[in-house]
């Protein structure tokens, strides 16, 4: 009887997200012509592939307890590294993989320090951000150009799959999809992945079972590193140039759309496949403004904010109630 009734309740947040989607979309669609075509949808993974393979490491850190503030950072640090080795004739694909390597490192130095110190995530990956924003000014102060890489211009016009009528899932939603397809295999289906679970839903529990607390958070912190970085090489691919001033701020919008997506931001709780709607609903926000024409798109913060602020207070009610069921 316990589980039937601790069952639905483990959903509520994600499904709440899947509805919340719905129903907006449903609201565009029946308001604005053209709303509701094969375009629109798809453009949605299009413009926001780069946050949304963000919010697979972004998930993967808070789910094991941990935040990462670092992420918007990290982004501009490694598109403006790609840039400026393309720039210098490094060969695109080795400049991708020093890229990728520099992202698994910071987050791997990040996680040392949080878990051999025991210092708090939140000041650690703060003082990252600020690290690789700087980083991202030394390599370069002015954004730089990247529209001229045949490389690159290669991937771009044949790596994408046609799914009729003019319209194309390309390369950046493909890897995006690849990323959310892993990261949810990860989670659910490793040791390592219900190790991350297990240490977000009690720390000291977890160590009394054994389980390798240090080396977990490490390697939870170490993929969220890499995530940003492949996010920072499709932004920049998607943008056509790096730029040290891209994406301020972006950490929030990820830690929003796991927030969204019912990821529980203490921890050990939600499932990534949630982060996938939550970073849609966020992509949709802004399409239904624009769609709307006069309304200041400011609009899409306030309500992102009363989003986040309603799913952890739905957060809130459900571990009270799952609580008093135990």
């Amino acid at each position: 009887m316990l589980k039937r009734l601790r069952f639905p309740i483990r959903y509520v947040p994600f499904a709440a997200t899947v509805a919340v989607f719905i129903v907006a979309y449903a609201i565009g669609a029946i308001s604005f012509k053209n709303f509701f075509t094969l375009r629109v949808f798809v453009n949605l993974f299009h413009d926001n592939a780069y946050l949304g393979i963000a919010a697979v490491g972004t998930g993967i850190v808070i789910l094991s307890g941990g935040i990462d503030l670092s992420v918007g950072a990290v982004i501009a640090f490694t598109g403006m590294l790609v840039a400026k080795l393309t720039a210098c004739g490094i060969n695109t694909g080795l400049a991708i993989l020093i890229a990728l390597a520099v992202g698994i490192l910071f987050g791997i130095l990040q996680s040392t320090l949080i878990a051999s110190f025991d210092l708090p995530p939140f000041l650690v990956t703060l003082g990252g951000m600020f690290l690789a924003r700087g980083g991202s000014f030394i390599i370069n102060e002015e954004a730089l150009s990247i529209l001229k890489n045949p490389v690159l211009d290669f991937i771009e016009d044949n790596l994408q799959l046609s799914l009729g009528n003019g319209v194309y899932l390309e390369c950046i939603e493909v890897v995006y999809l690849i990323v959310l397809l892993c990261g949810i295999v990860f989670t659910q289906w490793t040791p390592l992945g219900r190790r991350i679970y297990a240490i977000g839903v009690n720390e000291q529990s977890a160590l009394l079972m054994g389980v390798p607390v240090a080396r977990t958070k490490i390697m939870a912190y170490g993929i969220a590193g890499f995530c940003s970085a492949l996010a920072g090489i499709v932004f920049t691919v998607y943008l056509k140039s790096g730029n040290p001033l891209n994406c301020i701020g972006l950490e929030m919008d990820a830690i929003a759309a796991v927030v969204i997506g019912g990821i529980l931001l203490t921890g050990g709780v939600g499932y990534l496949l949630g982060s996938l709607f939550g970073v849609l609903t966020l992509g949709l926000i802004q399409v239904l403004i624009m769609f709307q024409g006069n309304i200041n798109s400011w609009w899409t913060r306030i309500i992102i904010g009363i989003l986040v602020l309603l799913f952890i207070f739905m957060q809130n009610l459900i571990t009270k109630l799952s609580d008093k069921k135990q």
